[in-house]
Order: C-alpha cells, then sequence, then structure tokens
C-alpha cells in the first residue's frame, strides 16, 4: 500500500514553479519628483502608492489638523471626478482606494490587477493634483471629520495613544494630533486650506511607490501622462530631518477621568530614531518584552496573574527621535498592581539583560515576521517609500534579515545599556478613577 501511494504521490507530483527575484528600479524627474518601482513577476496585482513628505508635523499653529483634513477633502471632488466617480473607478474593476495621514507624510492607495496599473496611476494623481475644495464640500466634510474626533474619543484604547503624544511631545508639534481638534476644524476656511496643499502637495515632496507585476518604464509613462503637481509659489518649510530643534520628551504622570468599565495605562519613554545604529537592537528588545504571547509582559501579567486582557509593548520611530510605549488595560483596583509588574519587567531587563536562548526566540521571530511581510506587495510599496524617505536609498528583503542576523547579545546589550532609558517612565491612565493618582501609582 505505501509503495503504491509512492508512486502515486510521484507520478501525479507537479514541480514548484519558480519564483522571480524582486527587481527594483528608482528614477527622479526633473521636478523632482521620485519613481520607485519593484517588480514581482508571479503577482496578479498591483499596490500603487503617491506619498507627500508632509505629514502632522508640519503644520503650522492655524493649521492644526490640516494635512489630515486636506487628505479627507481631496476625495470629495477633482476637477474631473466626482466623489462617486472616485470610488467607482477603481471599485468597477476590482481594486480598491484609500488613503492615510501621519505624523510625517500622507499616503493614497490602490491595488489593484495589473492592467489597471495606468488607471490607478491616474485616479491617486488626480487626487493629488486636481482637487476642487468646493465650499459646499468643505462644509459637509467639516462634519464628518468632527463626526471622527468624537468617535476617537469614546474608543479610550486609540485615544488615549493620543492623548499620551500630547503630553509626551507637548512642546513639539509631533505632540499634535493628526486629526486636530473640534476648534481648528470647525475655524478651517478654504484658502487656508488651498493654500496648505499648494506649499505641500509640490514636485519635491511627492514620491511614487508600486511594486506587483509591472513594468517600471511603462510606470514613468503613466507617471509622466498624469501626475503633474503645481508648482511651489515659496520653497517648502524644511523636512524634520533638516530641523535643527529636535522634539525634546517631557516627564509627566496624568489620570485622566473617563467613564470606562476597565482604566487603561500607557507608560512610555524616550528611545531611537528610525535611522539608529542599534534600531534592530531596539526591535529584538521590545518583541520580547510585549511583541506577543510569548513576551514577558504577556506571561507575566496575563497568563501568570490573570490581571489583564491586553498588554503590548510598541516602538514608535521618526526621522528624528522615538519612543517606546506600553499598553495595558485592567479593571481600576488592580492598576496598581498591574503599573508595578510593568515597571519590574523594565528594571529587571533594565539590570540583567536577555539570554541567548532568548535573543535567538525573539530575532528568529522578527525575521519571521518580515519575510511572511514580505509576500504582501502592498507591504513591499510602503517599505520602498519609508526607506527612501529616511535612508534615501532601496533596502531590500535579504539585507534587512542580514541585519536582523547580525544583531548579538553585546549589541543588545549595548543598547539596553545606553539607549533603554525605562528610569522615569512617563505614565498616563484614562478610567473611572480620581482624578490625582494615589501614592502608589
Amino acid at each position: 500500500m505505501a509503495k503504491k501511494l509512492k508512486k502515486l504521490i510521484k507520478k501525479q507530483k507537479t514541480p514548484t514553479p519558480k519564483r522571480s527575484a524582486p527587481s527594483f528600479r528608482k528614477l527622479v524627474l526633473p521636478n523632482g519628483i521620485k519613481i520607485l518601482t519593484e517588480a514581482h513577476p508571479q503577482n496578479r496585482g498591483v499596490a500603487c502608492s503617491v506619498w507627500v513628505d508632509r505629514g502632522t508635523r508640519h503644520e503650522t499653529e492655524n493649521e492644526a489638523g490640516l494635512a489630515h483634513f486636506v487628505e479627507h477633502l481631496v476625495f470629495k471632488r477633482t476637477k474631473k471626478r466626482s466623489a462617486y466617480k472616485i470610488s467607482r473607478d477603481m471599485e468597477a474593476v476590482g481594486g480598491d482606494l484609500n488613503a492615510y495621514t501621519s505624523r510625517e507624510n500622507t499616503a493614497f492607495v490602490t491595488h489593484s490587477l495589473s492592467e489597471h496599473l495606468d488607471l490607478s496611476i491616474d485616479v491617486i494623481s488626480d487626487l493629488v493634483c486636481r482637487p476642487s475644495f468646493d465650499p459646499g464640500d468643505i462644509k459637509k466634510e467639516k462634519q464628518v471629520v468632527l463626526q471622527e474626533i468624537h468617535m476617537a474619543e469614546d474608543q479610550l484604547e486609540d485615544t488615549i495613544f493620543d492623548k499620551f503624544f500630547e503630553r509626551f511631545y507637548a512642546d513639539s508639534a509631533l505632540g499634535k494630533p493628526i486629526l486636530g481638534s473640534v476648534d481648528s476644524i470647525e475655524n478651517m476656511d478654504r484658502k487656508r486650506i488651498v493654500d496648505f496643499h499648494s506649499k505641500s502637495y509640490t514636485a519635491e515632496n511627492i514620491m511614487v511607490s508600486i511594486a506587483g507585476n509591472i513594468d517600471h518604464d511603462q510606470v514613468i509613462e503613466s507617471v509622466l501622462k498624469h501626475l503633474k503637481p503645481v508648482k511651489a509659489k515659496r520653497p517648502s518649510k524644511p523636512s524634520p530631518t533638516a530641523d535643527a530643534k529636535l522634539p525634546t520628551p517631557n516627564h509627566f504622570r496624568k489620570v485622566i477621568r473617563k467613564p470606562s468599565e476597565q482604566v487603561h495605562i500607557v507608560m512610555g519613554y524616550p528611545s531611537i530614531d528610525f535611522k539608529d545604529r542599534h534600531r534592530l537592537e531596539a526591535v529584538v528588545v521590545s518583541a520580547l518584552l510585549g511583541g506577543g504571547m510569548t513576551s514577558r509582559l504577556y506571561q507575566k501579567v496575563r497568563e501568570e496573574k490573570g490581571l489583564v486582557y491586553s498588554i503590548f509593548s510598541q516602538l514608535t520611530t521618526f526621522a528624528d527621535v522615538g519612543l517606546e510605549t506600553i499598553y495595558a488595560a485592567t479593571e481600576a483596583k488592580h492598576a496598581p498592581t498591574v503599573i508595578e509588574l510593568i515597571l519590574k519587567e523594565l528594571k529587571k531587563l533594565k539590570k540583567a539583560g536577555i539570554k541567548k536562548a532568548d535573543l535567538d526566540l525573539f530575532k528568529t521571530q522578527v525575521k519571521g515576521s518580515i519575510l511572511l511581510g514580505a509576500d504582501d506587495i502592498e507591504n513591499r510599496m510602503n517599505s520602498l517609500a519609508v526607506n527612501e524617505m529616511m535612508f534615501g536609498r532601496y533596502r531590500g528583503v535579504d539585507e534587512v534579515v542580514r541585519d536582523i542576523e547580525a544583531v548579538t547579545l553585546d549589541s543588545v546589550h549595548d543598547f539596553i545599556e545606553t539607549k533603554f532609558l525605562i528610569e522615569r517612565p512617563s505614565m498616563l491612565l484614562m478610567g473611572a478613577l480620581p482624578e490625582v493618582p494615589t501614592e502608589k501609582w
């Protein structure tokens, strides 16, 4: 029976198709637009994006929330498409269209079949270069964003991070909420919106990043045909990498009383920036601390003590600064114990470091996550753009994996000793708690 089965398997076995290695190309157009492509011939689809190197941290005092508001408004109407047609043109071919604003940039993204790449570039270019900013649309979209702000306020597990950032980077635009405030959105006028778009959505601030089943030369042809940003009327504000003054983190302890079944806790401390030579050591340490179910915080606070449902750590790196945050949610009566356990694990890690077995486990975990993510063309599209903005060059998956493999016990302990700054963590609590923390907290 076994012999017959082996013979049958051998007879029916089909050869495994060879995977073509991704090929990267880059071109900078005379007007300053950068075009990045990574060809994945085995894919049917294409992830296409246009990035604007402007986000919340580029806003002035009277522009709070404008980067995000402009990202919303361009979807309402362009010179040649209505809001319905913008959505219909992509959905009619089975594609999708999205956008998001971060503290450092804004991105417009499509995912479609490769034969619809020209349409994708056309639609995104229309949004980026030819929005109408109709007064009626502005009035309606203000109500939408105000609802988004109110909705965020109701989701304490999300809004607590915005509140933490506001206090941690209180003296920097990095601390501004991406959505803006009720007052800033209500008082936004069309001139301010048009001026922000004109000075921000310029060729030198724009990058095209595309991954999937594409031909680089065809991409260039489509970009030249469709993507024609307005010329800047005045020089753009320098990017954060050129700013002379670095954002300075503030130390604070704060309780915000809100009706809630649970108390939400965010603890944070300064960490490395995106380009720091210890970045991957920081990633490995963050994974060990609170990256998943095998992490120390999850095992101690949830599995061993049963005090939380959710607890995790998160490394956030910007062009020039960074921070590590730890989130947990628990009943009010358990908050002091949860905080105490978190602080104990931080001090233990700072004092004793990690063992070789832990290093091997979490290096493998991080490497596996990156390799699995590399199969997602949208993930690759994002990676192309981020590496260009941060390093000014291409970093393939193999290079990143080699960098992870180069992490050693000595380099991790060097990071922990010099840049794992847990001595005075800042802390924010939201929930049904007293306004003033108890002495134990």
